[in-house]
């Protein structure tokens, strides 16, 4: 059983920052790509952020310049560092992983379930 846990979330003022953790844990292989999307109520889940087991990022526009995502292959973890924060950051976090189990078969989207974050004032 593969489980993604989130940690970090809760309440800061804006321009304040929040780091948000996620450990996978479990029968896993590898993981590919690792990511955060965000959601609030309304709207679809947005892509934040990703990064190959490589170290290479993307970024959405609208955090480009304030987020950076890292990982941890050794830990199975990834990170969200999250600067100048905007009350439009608002939103429930979610990682993402894509990985193979033990042994390796086909990739696999695993998701955990959230950490609320809430940027005001």
């Amino acid at each position: 059983q593969v489980q993604l846990v989130e940690s970090g979330g809760g309440l800061v003022q804006p321009g304040g920052s929040l780091r948000l953790s996620c450990a996978a844990s479990g029968s896993i292989f590898s993981i590919n790509a690792m990511g955060w999307y965000r959601q609030t109520p309304g709207k679809q889940r947005e892509l934040v952020a990703i990064i190959t087991r490589s170290g290479s990022a993307n970024y959405t526009d609208s955090v480009k310049g304030r987020f950076t995502i890292s990982r941890d292959n050794a830990k199975k973890a990834v990170y969200l560092q999250m600067n100048s924060l905007k009350p439009e950051d608002t939103a429930v976090y979610y990682c993402k992983t894509v990985f193979f189990s033990n042994p390796p078969s086909y990739p696999i989207t695993s998701w955990g379930r959230g950490t609320q974050v809430t940027v005001s004032s």
